[in-house]
């Protein structure tokens, strides 16, 4: 399954869809609030639905990127364009991730996450255009 060529681009891909798999997709798609509290978020009273609708749908969403990702591991020098998937993913979050950390909006697990997702943009990007180019 890892590619004997580009070992390390195989093995980034995965763990970490084994890593997202595991804390975020299967989570938010199955059990979103609890996944919150497990986050530290509070949650509001009265009707959840939109919240468990939106969490479910992401949830979806990233197991959607996972199964897709999880195809390109033995042959990821072919599939070049799933590290620029990520590395937006990944930039596009931290982005996210900041927004909420100024504005105060989000448990200190959220911000925890900013050199996460920060660092997994780097690496996807450094990858397509250092590693496998």
């Amino acid at each position: 399954m890892i590619n004997p060529d580009y070992p390390l681009a195989s093995w980034f891909l995965a763990l970490s869809t084994s890593l997202f798999l595991v804390v975020y997709a299967l989570p938010l798609l199955f059990v979103p609030l609890r996944w919150a509290r497990w986050f530290g978020w509070e949650l509001p009273t009265g009707n959840n639905d939109l919240t468990v609708y939106f969490a479910r749908c992401l949830g979806g969403l990233a197991l959607s990127v996972i199964i897709a990702v999880v195809q390109f591991i033995p042959d990821p020098k072919s599939h070049l364009v799933i590290f620029e998937l990520i590395g937006l993913i990944g930039g596009l979050m931290t982005a996210v991730h900041v927004w909420g950390a100024i504005r105060k909006q989000q448990p200190w697990t959220e911000t925890a996450e900013i050199p996460l997702y920060g660092a997994v943009c780097v690496a996807a990007l450094w990858l397509r255009y250092a590693s496998l180019s």
